[in-house]
């Protein structure tokens, strides 16, 4: 991550202003909190980070949201119940 003096903040006048993030010597970026917290992200997830033009990447979470919400509804229906179910539909 980057250091507090590269992501922290600075004052002009009255007006308190939040510095850009920078991308390190060592190729690294810190994450806005606001950011981070919009997208459901949180310190030690996996990212993967893609290249969508010039000068633009995507953070996204790694791992695919089926993956991630595979199991969800557990308990929701009693044992068999989806079977009996899949046996209504139209074939």
């Amino acid at each position: 991550m980057c250091s507090t003096a590269q992501a922290g903040t600075f004052t002009t006048g009255r007006d308190k202003v939040k510095r850009m993030p920078r991308v390190s010597s060592k190729n690294q970026v810190t994450l806005p909190v606001a950011a981070m917290r919009a997208a459901g992200l949180s310190a030690g997830d996996e990212v993967t980070i893609r290249p969508v033009g010039d000068g633009e990447v995507v953070v996204a979470a790694r791992g695919s949201r089926v993956r991630r919400h595979a199991g969800i509804a557990d308990g929701v229906y009693a044992s068999g119940e989806g079977d009996r179910l899949r046996g209504e539909w139209e074939r």
